[in-house]
């Protein structure tokens, strides 16, 4: 080992008076004479060192610790290592807290899940249809996402971002993605209106409500909702992404609105969370059963998503828990109730995927008790013709959500496309097995592919029609061209043509490029599905936008650039 890099190590292992162990983590007594440390050890070994951002892991067993550990650095700049006192931001784990904090105000005589959201909120449009508190709890509402929405503000990913940001831009919606209760899809708008309603119910911000009626009580000396982008907290983590060409680029979300987001905590807060779903110390068993039981939509059909978590089977075994991403901040928090285990794995590097390294860490715990990872006939590979699969490439369209999905065959697999893409496993005829084991299925009607179905777990199945290639001529390309308004959004973009390329230049002066998928629709990386609107004389009127969460967003053309 270079000098340098034992320099490094003294400082990461606490050279300034703490012990490796105290810097890295904590053991069980005996632990030493036991594998089960070093097989997790092992799982976040890539992480541990002084050269890469890393994660702090803990483990909890009937509320007690068993193995808690830091692998990687919090501060690459000053050379502070990761250990289970690093308080990370951990995203989308908030909700769970916001959620809990509704059912608080429930169990008071406060509210109501199933009132009306507009009787807390009035300045939220009337849709025709009523939006209720569990509407938001269950991502069932229809309402967009705040994120799509200000992306497509041309907000850049290190504005500063408020509560009354949010506030101003998700009123102006004049739609639905769907009717409320029709389908789920992951809102954190949702969660930022629950945050608004506590304080105006309570009197008290999230923040103030969920510190003294959860955090203190359960002993989170080290957990607060971040409502101050510039609070100095003591041992939060820098979060980095991989930069272009090597090295680490810091990517840390600026934040100043919370409820869908913004927690700061650290494993061992986190585990003491999750103990109180079993002695109910906070809340009552009666409020806990009601919080962690799964929504349905308005046809009985059963999601996964109860209020805050997820409630799902891995390998066999029930499960509880949600994952987070912010920038570059990922994490991840699972219970296993029959068997008394929890796991948290909270890291500063985008690239981690803090999901799959739970799940790890549970199956050296539980594994003997876990079925296969690939059991079910679903889930076994079969044999398909390099040929055979050239038929299913091409892009499909969902005329429901407008969404596509793109899938591109090399050699002898298939990929959904979507950076490098995705490769598919083919597990029958004309059915493939993908990421989160969706299942695609595609129609083949006389020998040729005319749909696609994709399936997952707690969703109705989704739709999409194959599309027929569109390769525009420069008059056609032309016809697009011109300025598009959203009042929705109070934001414009300029279509203009260069090359053989169509291309939306923002307000500040990015360029998107737009690639033809079918007459009248395109895609961008940015935008996700651009489809074009034309009136009687077959006149180009506007556009509709379609992110992942966001469907339909109108756009009305006011004038040639």
């Amino acid at each position: 080992m270079r000098s340098f890099d034992l320099i490094m190590v003294g400082l990461a292992a606490g050279a300034f008076g703490a012990s490796p162990a105290d810097a890295q983590g904590t053991r069980a007594a005996g632990a030493a004479a036991d594998s089960t440390p070093a097989r997790v050890d092992s799982i976040f070994a890539r992480w541990d060192h002084v050269n890469s951002p890393g994660c702090a892991v803990g483990v909890s067993r009937d509320g007690e610790m068993v193995y808690q550990r830091g692998y990687g650095m919090s501060n690459m700049e000053y050379a502070i290592a990761i250990t289970p006192k690093s308080i990370f931001h951990v995203a989308s784990i908030s909700k769970q807290f916001t959620a809990f904090s509704i059912l608080l105000l429930e169990q008071e005589g406060k509210l109501s899940v199933t009132d009306d959201v507009r009787k807390y909120i009035p300045e939220l449009p009337s849709y025709g249809k009523t939006i209720t508190i569990d509407h938001l709890l269950h991502h069932t509402s229809g309402l967009r996402d705040q994120w799509d929405l200000l992306g497509l503000s041309d907000w850049r990913d290190d504005d500063l971002i408020t509560e009354e940001d949010v506030m101003r831009v998700v009123p102006r919606q004049k739609e639905l993605n769907f009717e409320p209760g029709d389908e789920y899809l992951y809102s954190n708008t949702g969660y930022t209106l629950l945050a608004v309603i506590v304080k105006r119910v309570s009197g008290k911000s999230l923040r103030e409500f969920a510190q003294e009626r959860i955090f203190e009580p359960l002993g989170m000396t080290s957990t607060h909702f971040h409502d101050d982008h510039t609070m100095i907290v003591p041992n939060r983590t820098q979060a980095y992404q991989p930069r272009d060409g090597g090295g680490w680029a810091i990517s840390i979300p600026v934040f100043d609105t919370y409820g869908a987001t913004s927690l700061f905590t650290t494993v061992g807060d986190l585990l003491k969370w999750e103990h109180n779903f079993a002695d109910a110390k906070v809340g009552g068993s009666a409020l806990i059963a009601k919080f962690t039981t799964p929504g349905k939509l308005n046809d009985g059909t059963p999601i996964t998503y109860a209020r805050g978590v997820v409630v799902d089977d891995y390998r066999g075994l029930h499960s509880v828990g949600h994952s987070g991403a912010d920038a570059g901040y990922r994490a991840d928090v699972i219970r296993f109730p029959d068997q008394h285990l929890a796991v948290a794995a909270l890291c500063n590097l985008a690239n981690i995927n803090p999901s799959s390294l739970t799940r790890r860490v549970a199956a050296v715990y539980l594994g003997s008790q876990m079925t296969p990872e690939d059991t079910g006939a679903a889930a076994r590979p079969v044999a398909v013709a390099a040929g055979d699969l050239a038929r299913y490439a091409g892009a499909y369209w969902s005329p429901r959500s407008e969404e596509v999905r793109r899938f591109e065959a090399r050699g002898d697999t298939l990929f959904i496309r979507g950076g490098a893409g995705v490769a598919l496993t083919p597990v029958g005829d004309a059915r493939f097995m993908g990421p989160g084991r969706q299942v695609f299925r595609f129609g083949v009607q006389a020998n040729a592919v005319k749909e696609l179905s994709i399936e997952a777990e707690g969703q109705k199945p989704r739709t999409f029609d194959r599309l027929t290639a569109f390769e525009p001529n420069a008059k056609q390309l032309a016809s697009y061209a011109g300025r598009y308004y959203s009042g929705e959004i109070t934001t414009a973009y300029d279509l203009i043509v260069r090359g053989d390329t169509l291309v939306a230049v923002s307000r500040r002066g990015a360029e998107y490029p737009l690639q033809p998928l079918s007459a009248d629709i395109f895609q961008s990386r940015w935008f996700g599905t651009i489809r074009f609107e034309r009136d009687s004389k077959k006149r180009v009127t506007g556009m509709r936008i379609s992110t992942g969460r966001t469907r339909r967003l109108k756009f009305d053309r006011v004038a040639e650039r």
